[in-house]
């Protein structure tokens, strides 16, 4: 590109657009669990465009009421981002990532956690898209293509160098390069091994419940995943429902979405033991450490996953200096996008954790099917005794939707991070003005 006098000119990020879009699943109880019994998934979409014409997509996942302050969040930041120079941020997504999260103005919100932090993710996450757009490469092939010292580098090490430093993650990585290239053949061939969330939804009825644990098990998953939490006795009465359904062999992990206290956690699901379930998740509050640790002895030999709602790469790393969890468990939008989660697979590495990303919502399948990916091919080089969550909301509206074949994840192969919605879904969608929600029939979720 160029001007009339033949002079190069440089392609600056243009605009940030940010739109509020939500949508009904409050209406059939999808997404339902012990802490939120009525979600609308919802999401702040973000959209860079440049000078030249490109694009960028991102979002941040929310569950309804509230999503207005996360758009309000992600605006606060757009200055960063706009007039900057697209070879400058596609080169080094982890200076803008620094640049975002080290404001310090808005940093005193957090810091590093919350509204603000998953705002500076939205971008982050937009940023790294349009990198793999203008590379012709889907994300996790172009985060496996780059050499261990340019991932590395992507890392903001500064809380972390008591339990990794830059040495030992560039070492991980060099460890993994054997076997590289035939990780990438089998993911193409094969793709990843997935789980499903979607039988269990603590809104479902009993027959509902046993239909989709079949259904499952027939799609070719061996890890489902029930929602736990609202009362015992129906615990007990939906877990022997499933296991009969699902059989002995087929595993059965449970989520109480933070509703316990540590002792409440510990009596509850010994009461549920007698069912064999793989692993409870976030049993308790995200950011009690040691409260983890005492509900993993424990309850031992089930496992402890949290991971969804811990907020930045410091408290995955004294979960695991702790002791404290079995699985781990990244997001796509809850750290501050791509280089934070980078950080938390290079953690999960140096402990030997396996990592099991959360995802379902709006748009989180289609996000972070790239980072664990990424993770298989360049830097754990396992499957083993991994999974991406997958739950069937919501795929259609995205341009490059996730597939799904056998209880796999096959992997991406369109440019980007498979963030884009299709014009519908954002027309259609957008709160509180698109004619899915001006509708009277669409008044939103129960108060």
């Amino acid at each position: 590109m160029s001007d009339p006098t033949g002079a190069p000119v440089t392609e600056l990020i243009s605009s940030v657009e940010t739109i509020d879009v939500r949508f009904p699943t409050s209406r059939h109880r999808d997404g339902s669990d012990a802490m939120n019994p009525f979600p609308d998934y919802s999401a702040a979409y973000v959209l860079l465009r440049t000078t030249a014409g490109a694009e960028g997509h991102g979002l941040v996942f929310t569950v309804g009421r509230g999503t207005e302050i996360q758009v309000a969040a992600v605006q606060s930041l757009a200055a960063m981002v706009i007039g900057q120079s697209v070879d400058e941020l596609v080169a080094d997504p982890g200076a803008l990532a620094r640049r975002l999260v080290g404001d310090s103005q808005i940093r005193w919100l957090g810091p590093e956690k919350g509204v603000v932090h998953m705002a500076a993710g939205g971008l982050v996450n937009a940023v790294w898209d349009l990198a793999a757009r203008r590379a012709g490469q889907p994300l996790w092939k172009l985060l496996a293509d780059l050499t261990p010292e340019q991932l590395v580098a992507q890392v903001n090490f500064r809380y972390l160098r008591d339990a990794l430093t830059e040495q030992e993650a560039v070492a991980l990585l060099r460890a993994a390069a054997d076997g590289r290239a035939e990780r990438e053949r089998i993911l193409r061939a094969e793709g990843y091994p997935a789980y499903t969330t979607t039988p269990g939804w603590l809104g479902y009825d009993d027959e509902k419940l046993a239909r989709l644990c079949r259904e499952a098990v027939d799609a070719g998953y061996r890890l489902i995943k029930l929602k736990v939490g609202g009362n015992l006795a129906d615990d007990i009465r939906r877990m022997g429902i499933a296991r009969q359904a699902v059989g002995p062999h087929v595993r059965i992990a449970v989520d109480a979405n933070q509703v316990w206290g540590v002792p409440e956690a510990i009596e509850w699901m010994r009461e549920l033991a007698v069912f064999d379930p793989y692993w409870i998740e976030e049993p308790t509050s995200p950011d009690d450490v040691l409260g983890h640790a005492a509900v993993r002895a424990a309850l031992a030999p089930v496992k402890v996953a949290t991971g969804e709602h811990v907020h930045n790469a410091v408290m995955f790393k004294q979960l695991l200096q702790a002791d404290a969890v079995d699985v781990v468990q990244i997001d796509a939008c809850r750290v501050a996008g791509v280089n934070e989660n980078l950080a938390i697979l290079l953690l999960a590495a140096k402990f030997g954790v396996p990592v099991c990303p959360h995802a379902g919502g709006v748009g989180l399948c289609e996000l972070v099917q790239h980072l664990a990916m990424f993770d298989f091919v360049a830097l754990s080089g396992s499957t083993d005794e991994r999974a991406i969550e997958y739950v069937d909301h919501l795929h259609e509206h995205f341009v490059d939707p996730v597939r799904i074949s056998d209880g796999r994840y096959l992997a991406p192969t369109a440019p980007g991070m498979s963030a884009q919605l299709v014009p519908a879904a954002l027309a259609d969608y957008r709160y509180p003005d698109g004619p899915e929600w001006a509708a009277p029939t669409m008044a939103g979720a129960p108060a």
